[in-house]
């Protein structure tokens, strides 16, 4: 199970400057859900997941207040390591547990997610300050404003 009570954060040291901050994480792992049910899904059984699955997690974003701290990062994503879980939950699951341990101005997670059975899969979630919670990872083109590209590869 994700654990985002790993996630600690530290005082911006610019807080009155819009600046952003990009993480490249090219070792996140999980498990495929289809050996069994997404194990963070409260309302299911969690049955033990199938096969691994392997992907690059970036995450950008503008602090406000609070700045994310690397080495907790790198924990709470390595808490996904035996959790069976489909990629777009992955995704929305930590754009909601990065967002809600610093409240940035923006943020923006992508999976960009190894090829399986012939499919490569890149899943982008994004939440703005202001627009609460309940809104992360619909992104933009839900809000009504200007639609954003999705980002390439970087490989």
């Amino acid at each position: 199970m994700p654990k985002p009570e790993l996630l600690e954060t530290f005082e911006n040291p610019y807080p009155d400057r819009d600046y952003s901050i990009s993480m490249e994480c090219p070792e996140f792992t999980s498990l495929c859900p289809l050996g069994g049910v997404e194990s963070d899904a409260s309302d299911l059984k969690a049955l033990a997941g199938g096969a691994p699955d392997f992907g690059t997690i970036v995450i950008d974003y503008v602090p406000d207040r609070l700045c994310l701290e690397l080495k907790s990062l790198k924990l709470y994503l390595w808490s996904f390591r035996n959790d069976g879980i489909f990629y777009e939950r992955a995704v929305n699951r930590i754009l909601d547990d990065l967002a809600a341990a610093c409240n940035p101005r923006w943020m923006e997670v992508t999976g960009d997610f190894n090829i399986r059975g012939g499919i490569k899969s890149v899943i982008s979630a994004t939440v703005e300050a202001g627009r609460g919670m309940r809104d992360a990872g619909r992104g933009e083109r839900d809000a009504g404003s200007k639609t954003r590209e999705p980002r390439k590869s970087r490989k």
